[in-house]
């Protein structure tokens, strides 16, 4: 296996699964009907297991998945720095995949004590956490962040759509970006989950060192509690969500310093917390 941060070779991978499937449908409109097919998203479990310890399965596309154990593995506290994740390798079955991930021994003792070993529905958000205390982490505040202009922002919502090669095909998927103020969108990952998108969009920024002070998140989905708790635990200052926001979310955002930004649509957008950084 090969190291994942610190600019060594790629971790191991097998040949990439489809991240869609052709199948036949019977499409009807108009009072006609038309025997044709039609291109559905893949998922598959994704078994994540640290030091050969099984930790959780999740439901998610089958694609960058070297991202998503890493971005997984931070946003999720089971590391601090990602200088922790020593190696990542991705095992391609024929109806499952297994990523075998090392981390920092006194982190794999922690993480012990936090085993899930549970499945993760495609849409679900702090399923497999056993307690409270394990979902609803403290977080640290983050840093100061960039400034956002409006005119950026809806640039890059405007930008987003053509960035998403896998829901033009299947409609489906969710997406997170990566937007860099004055540069628009550098990075894109889609999955069926929205959680899954955004820890692969993250372990793709940390695998390509990114400075994460230097831009900011755009994801298709709704600002839900543990979309805004993942950001923040990276140290990300700026959320901006296609649909709405929750509560919790909200009040996530405040309490860690998160700029807030949900119905962010082409021609509007709200702003739930910490306004300072969108000009």
């Amino acid at each position: 296996m090969s190291t994942v941060v610190d600019g060594g070779p790629e971790p191991v991978s097998s040949e990439p699964k489809s991240v869609s499937a052709e199948v036949s449908v019977d499409r009807w409109a108009g009072g006609a009907t038309t025997h044709t097919t039609d291109q559905v998203a893949e998922e598959v479990p994704v078994a994540l297991i640290y030091h050969n310890v099984p930790h959780v399965v999740m439901l998610a596309t089958p694609a960058n998945l070297e991202d998503y154990a890493v971005g997984f593995t931070l946003s999720e506290g089971l590391v601090t720095r990602p200088d922790e994740i020593r190696e990542v390798a991705v095992t391609l079955g024929s109806e499952a995949v297994d990523v075998r991930i090392t981390v920092a021994w006194e982190r794999f003792t922690e993480l012990l004590h936090r085993r899930r070993n549970l499945t993760g529905r495609t849409g679900c958000g702090l399923c497999g956490a056993e307690t409270a205390e394990d979902a609803i982490r403290e977080v640290v505040p983050v840093g100061p962040g960039p400034t956002v202009t409006i005119e950026d922002l809806h640039a890059a919502i405007e930008q987003l759509g053509s960035l998403q090669p896998i829901n033009a095909r299947t409609g489906s998927v969710h997406a997170a970006a990566w937007v860099v103020p004055g540069q628009g969108i550098q990075i894109v990952r889609e999955d069926v989950g929205r959680h899954n998108a955004l820890d692969k969009t993250i372990g793709a920024l940390v695998r390509g060192k990114t400075d994460l002070s230097s831009g900011y998140l755009l994801i298709t989905s709704r600002a839900s509690y543990e979309m805004v708790q993942k950001t923040a635990t990276v140290g990300i200052s700026f959320l901006a969500a296609l649909s709405a926001p929750t509560a919790f979310a909200v009040r996530m955002a405040r309490k860690t310093g998160v700029t807030l930004v949900a119905f962010a649509r082409r021609d509007r957008h709200v702003v739930y917390a910490h306004p300072e950084r969108l000009k």
